[in-house]
């Protein structure tokens, strides 16, 4: 599937260019080998490379426009048809055939893209799962090697949590961790990463952002997240360990890990707090 994979690298102009040029290059082979050759099986590499890269409706035009140049090949290599209607007819054949494959293409693309997005979505919460949150930091790690752009991990852990399960319900608990999601996502640029890891734990990367500027977010979302519990009787509150990463540390893991620390030590002295530290400690 590497092709496909330089299809969706390719810019739009440059799709549709090569797009364009195939069609092109195969009418012209089509005219120069006579109509008793057939060519109809090639139009389909410019009808599939538009519509998995620009959707249904490219798709089509791309169908019309093969359809379009086999027939104008056919007549222009000196086919004589005994019906005028005969080579039309031909004609939508072959569109219907490309349009086919490109209902069939699209289709599966958006099938795909699904599977893509819900491998890397929680799908309770609507955060990014685990696998895709390690993706994000091994990114940041890069980034802070070549760029030395400095940038913050937290781990939380929602506190009392398992007594609003066992009191009220799971519906109940499914609500607040959706609901403490959004109230974490509210207090987060466009940029910054929200995941839930599993249960009732949390991560959140902080891309660009130093020690001092982390904290105040982060308490931010502390005392948002327990004032959004309370609107609705809950205990829940949160706990949160940080780490502000300035050197780039063995793996993902190990940040991670230092954050989980620090959030289990703010567990042992109280809850609902946040301790922060740096990497390279």
């Amino acid at each position: 599937m590497k092709w496909l994979e330089l299809v969706e690298k390719l810019g739009h102009l440059h799709s549709w260019g090569l797009g364009v040029a195939l069609v092109a290059l195969i009418g012209l082979c089509d005219l120069l080998t006579g109509y008793e050759l057939a060519f109809s099986l090639f139009y389909v590499v410019p009808v599939a490379l538009l519509a998995w890269r620009f959707g249904r409706l490219q798709g089509m035009l791309a169908a019309a426009l093969c359809a379009a140049v086999w027939l104008w090949a056919d007549l222009a290599a000196g086919h004589v048809y005994s019906h005028a209607f005969y080579p039309v007819w031909n004609a939508l054949i072959r569109f219907s055939y490309y349009a086919l494959i490109t209902l069939l293409l699209t289709a599966l693309h958006s099938a795909l893209l699904r599977e893509k997005m819900l491998a890397r979505v929680d799908s309770l919460t609507g955060a990014v799962n685990a696998y895709s949150f390690e993706e994000r930091l091994r990114e940041e790690l890069e980034r802070l090697s070549r760029y030395q752009s400095v940038f913050t991990v937290a781990f939380l852990d929602l506190d009392n949590f398992k007594s609003v399960n066992d009191s009220l319900g799971h519906a109940t608990g499914d609500q607040v961790l959706r609901d403490v999601t959004e109230s974490i996502r509210r207090h987060l640029r466009r940029t910054d990463v929200v995941a839930r890891l599993g249960g009732d734990e949390f991560a959140v990367l902080l891309p660009q952002t130093d020690a001092e500027l982390a904290r105040t977010v982060l308490e931010k979302l502390r005392r948002a997240t327990r004032a959004a519990m309370q609107k609705h009787n809950l205990p829940v509150t949160c706990s949160i360990g940080a780490i502000t990463c300035e050197e780039s540390p063995p793996s993902p893991t190990v940040l991670i890990n230092l954050a989980d620390n620090l959030m289990y030590t703010v567990k042992r002295s109280g809850k609902d707090g946040l301790r922060m530290a740096s990497f390279p400690g």
